[in-house]
């Protein structure tokens, strides 16, 4: 089984209920927050495996090129351009489809590679944790969100997923194929209007959702409103309390700082298999 674990919007707990239901449950954990992975600050594995991950960028042989502007015509990013007499590469455009290489007639395109990032992989006790760091720089997270996904997920095991914040790419790209989407959330305006963006795309990918919610204090109407027409549950609420953020401030996980949660994440992990039955 693989559990996403997504919100609309950064700062929302992702990563603290991710390693909290790691734990729980011994699963293994990828983190795609390529931009900025933390789930190794809390959990501190001994890194085993450090992989270098390259993405792929066409390489144009002028001296063959007719300049007939196919390339031009299927890329949709704009990523290579034609004129009389030359090619135009830009590499930060390139979403590394291969379109180009497919539609040269003269065969002049061939692949070229340009460091995107790496993949490190460890295990803190019995948890196995694997992440990506993108490349300072790099705007393409998707594909080293591919990458950690294909080397990394047991089909035959427990997945937890924590994905990037956002309703972006690189969000829909960790999403993919999981089976089940647990969005956290918190009891304010902007968090439940980011909520709304990420349960609208993930509606249409036909992803069951839960909803976990972080910080929770007294009942928020709009936000229980919202999930009742959306026929969204409310699977776990964590209360906000100084304990938890004096924790979190110092690199503790969840069930660190509150051990009789374990119960409460076993029970969301359950709820989740009766929702998928």
């Amino acid at each position: 089984m693989i559990i996403a674990v997504a919100s609309g919007k950064g700062g929302t707990g992702k990563t603290t209920v991710s390693v909290a239901l790691t734990e729980a449950l011994s699963a293994r954990l990828l983190d795609a927050d390529v931009e900025e992975p933390n789930a190794h600050l809390f959990l501190r594995p001994k890194i085993e495996e450090e992989t270098p991950v390259y993405r792929m960028v066409p390489k144009v042989d002028e001296s063959l090129c007719s300049f007939c502007g196919e390339c031009k015509k299927i890329c949709r990013f704009n990523a290579i351009t034609v004129f009389p007499g030359t090619v135009l590469v830009f590499p930060e455009l390139c979403h590394g489809c291969y379109g180009c290489l497919e539609v040269c007639p003269e065969k002049c395109i061939t692949e070229a590679q340009v460091p995107l990032g790496k993949i490190l992989a460890g295990k803190a006790k019995e948890i196995f944790l694997a992440y990506g760091e993108l490349k300072v720089g790099e705007a393409m997270a998707s594909p080293l969100i591919k990458e950690l996904k294909k080397r990394y997920l047991d089909p035959q095991g427990l997945n937890i997923i924590d994905c990037p914040p956002g309703t972006a790419c690189p969000v829909l790209t960790a999403v993919h194929g999981v089976d089940f989407c647990l969005l956290v959330t918190e009891p304010t305006p902007f968090g439940l209007h980011d909520l709304k963006q990420a349960v609208c795309a993930f509606e249409t990918m036909g992803i069951p959702m839960g909803v976990v919610i972080n910080r929770a204090r007294e009942p928020y109407g709009p936000l229980h409103e919202f999930l009742k027409e959306k026929k969204i549950p409310v699977l776990l609420e964590i209360p906000e309390e100084r304990a938890i953020a004096e924790a979190y401030a110092q690199g503790k996980t969840l069930l660190q700082a509150k051990p009789e949660m374990k119960k409460d994440f076993e029970n969301l992990y359950t709820q989740i298999t009766e929702a998928l039955t």
